[in-house]
């Protein structure tokens, strides 16, 4: 795949406008839904779609960059406010809440954060980050990685994505995640 800069203009017009749309359709339906739709809201092919992005995990990594690059920015700004554990539970909860945006991202959660467009890697290096602070300073477990956060992020979004007190709901189960990783 070529890179942005690089891209004929027309491509890259097709490209922002299969982002546009795919953002529009995501929000309405969720993550799950079929990619026909995003080309067609797109007005174009399905191959157009597929040429730029393969799978549905690359088209929800792209959609959702911008927002993950916000995500990571915000946690180091507020890094020198927060001890190391509640700077990783923050991080944790929001990432949850950050997974609840396009209903489905749940389940492909750990896959899109490997994509590697400029949110996902600044999403997995500010995790990565946190949690090797927060084990530098003896306070959180040395077993516990950075797909072990990926995994209860997955496992609370797929548990609190259609409850109707999310954040509440989301807060407690993070704490509960939290609690078992601390060193005692």
């Amino acid at each position: 795949m070529k890179d942005d800069a690089t891209l004929r203009a027309d491509a890259q017009r097709n490209r922002e406008r299969i982002l546009a749309a795919a953002e529009e359709v995501f929000l309405e339906r969720g993550a799950n839904v079929v990619l026909d739709e995003v080309a067609k809201r797109a007005g174009v092919g399905v191959a157009t779609l597929y040429r730029r992005f393969p799978t549905r995990e690359d088209l929800l990594a792209a959609a959702y960059s911008a927002r993950f690059e916000t995500f990571a920015e915000t946690s180091r700004r507020r890094d020198a406010e927060l001890d190391p554990v509640s700077a990783l539970r923050l991080y944790l909860e929001e990432l949850v809440q950050h997974t609840n945006v396009y209903r489905g991202l749940a389940a492909s959660l750990g896959t899109v954060l490997q994509v590697g467009t400029p949110g996902c890697a600044a999403t997995s290096k500010e995790g990565l980050r946190l949690l090797e602070r927060a084990q530098r300073a003896g306070v959180v477990r040395l077993d516990v990685t950075f797909d072990d956060l990926v995994c209860v992020a997955t496992a609370i979004s797929l548990a609190t994505g259609q409850h109707t007190s999310s954040k509440v709901r989301i807060s407690h189960l993070v704490d509960m995640f939290t609690e078992g990783m601390v060193v005692r």
